[in-house]
């Protein structure tokens, strides 16, 4: 390094060489993520591929960061400098790398996590694999980005001597502190243990319909802790992760999306059967709504109060269709009944005895 010890005959003051030194490798790793920046913009454009585009759009600013700082600690090895300014320089880069790595690692996820929503579309008509990959990327995902964020926190509390001698005194009470760690964090563990449940055995999905505290809604989010109930009046139920391993709920989706939507009728024993057959038979095949799988009408009871229960049943993909469905053959069915046979609507009779 003699070039870097005077210019133009005259000596460099050390700090003054640190510096050049700290700023050309600072400079170059710029540089160097300049490069890698423009190639992957190329390749995004030669190759339209959904995990390069997140790459550019996930990475860019932590390899930023991570490629000179990387550099700049390389250099420390050219430095001439006193030990009392080295190793707090090299602590705060070893730091600052530590968060950046993690960083980049977090951001890793959320490329391949693109890439995954992309194969697995949950806007298919029949998508029960998709809401099973779904539900078990999202739970991995936050159990793996926690992971991250503790091993980094770690390796940067054990960097310091004080905390590896408080770590080392913690262990020696170990047996006690476990104990009162245990009880105190019950609850927390059982709630991720059941969160690795469901995303394994999944009787939930992300977008599985669900009747639970009497509210029909969809599986919005599920975490490591709780799950996101979207209601179909755009409120938010929050229940814990534990519920849907203690508690019984309905899942309308568990199988398949397909749905099976009823409408009961109660009428007059004089309503004839077969012309509200036709009458939903012509209401179906003119409903986009209808998967032409079921279309039946039975009288399946009869009351006390001198009325037949008529049942339609019909059949939807989804549950949001078959909800619409039934509401449009309620509406169409009572029409027509008005319409055409108001004399078989429900009736009360009476009695009256001459005296």
């Amino acid at each position: 390094m003699q070039y870097l010890d005077q210019i133009f005959g005259y000596p460099i003051p050390l700090f003054f060489k640190n510096l050049i030194i700290g700023l050309v490798a600072i400079s170059l790793g710029i540089l160097i993520k300049f490069i890698i920046h423009k190639t992957f913009i190329m390749l995004s454009r030669w190759w339209d591929f959904i995990v390069i585009k997140s790459t550019v759009k996930h990475l860019r600013r932590p390899v930023a960061i991570f490629i000179p700082l990387l550099l700049l600690n390389f250099s420390l090895t050219l430095m001439e400098m006193a030990p009392t300014y080295r190793i707090p320089i090299t602590k705060i880069l070893e730091i600052a790398l530590t968060i950046t790595f993690a960083f980049i690692l977090v951001r890793t996820i959320n490329v391949l996590e693109d890439y995954f929503y992309l194969k697995y579309d949950l806007n298919k008509e029949n998508n029960l694999k998709e809401r099973k990959i779904r539900t078990q990327l999202q739970f991995v995902r936050k159990f793996i980005i926690s992971l991250i964020i503790l091993i980094a926190v770690a390796i940067i509390l054990l960097s310091f001597e004080s905390m590896r001698k408080i770590g080392a005194g913690l262990l020696t009470g170990v047996g006690i502190g476990g104990i009162i760690i245990g009880f105190a964090a019950q609850k927390s563990l059982g709630n991720l243990l059941a969160g690795f449940q469901i995303a394994f055995t999944q009787p939930i999905r992300i977008d599985d319909v669900l009747i639970v505290e009497g509210e029909w809604g969809k599986v919005e989010e599920i975490t490591l802790t709780y799950v996101v109930v979207n209601i179909w009046d755009q409120r938010r139920l929050i229940l814990p992760i534990t519920y849907f391993i203690e508690k019984p709920f309905q899942n309308w989706t568990r199988v398949s999306a397909d749905l099976l939507g009823t409408v009961f009728l109660y009428l007059d024993y004089t309503i004839p059967i077969e012309p509200m057959r036709q009458e939903l038979t012509r209401l179906l095949n003119t409903n986009p709504l209808w998967d032409k799988r079921v279309n039946v009408v039975q009288v399946t009871d009869s009351t006390k109060d001198g009325a037949i229960e008529v049942r339609f049943l019909m059949s939807a993909s989804n549950s949001s269709r078959a909800f619409d469905l039934r509401c449009h053959v309620r509406e169409a069915m009572i029409s027509f009944i008005q319409t055409n046979y108001p004399e078989s609507l429900p009736k009360k009779r009476l009695e009256f005895e001459k005296q």
